[in-house]
């Protein structure tokens, strides 16, 4: 069981658990093949780190990507910068590719993309590489404390 699972059967919510081979379908457009959904369905979790080095870990699209100047402005910071695999484990307990915004090691803000809350069901991962989980993006947002914002491309 990973954290993501304990925080969601803790919390007593609803959601669904997939399974798929990660080697075959890598990343949230993989993942969406799977799903037989679109990527804009799903929900990459991005680990960023502004020039003090503070940690931000942000919910996307898996189709679109996240703007670090829109990223900066709204955390009020000069830049920010997607973390490295050794500073996005430190910062989540997790393993790229696996990272979950639910369950991290460390208290880090959370930001999601404004439009997912619009989604009925958005895809996430759930803490290991290969194990999402589909869920109202509703109670992601306030399990995960996330701050809405648009920082996407565009």
């Amino acid at each position: 069981m990973t954290p993501a699972v304990r925080v969601l059967k803790g919390a007593g919510v609803e959601y669904s658990e997939h399974l798929f081979d990660y080697m075959r379908h890598p990343d949230a457009e993989g993942a969406a093949r799977f799903l037989g959904v679109e990527a804009y369905l799903t929900a990459k979790t991005i680990v960023f780190v502004t020039e003090v080095g503070g940690g931000v870990v942000v919910l996307m699209h898996g189709d679109v990507e996240v703007s670090t100047k829109k990223l900066a402005r709204v955390m009020g910071a000069i830049s920010t910068r997607p973390a490295t695999e050794r500073e996005g484990r430190h910062l989540t307990g997790y393993q790229f590719g696996g990272t979950s915004p639910l369950g991290m090691r460390r208290k880090n803000p959370v930001l999601a993309q404004e439009t997912l809350i619009a989604l009925e069901t958005v895809y996430v991962n759930a803490g290991s590489r290969g194990f999402i989980i589909g869920i109202d993006p509703r109670v992601l947002v306030d399990l995960t404390g996330a701050r809405l914002a648009d920082v996407a491309v565009g």
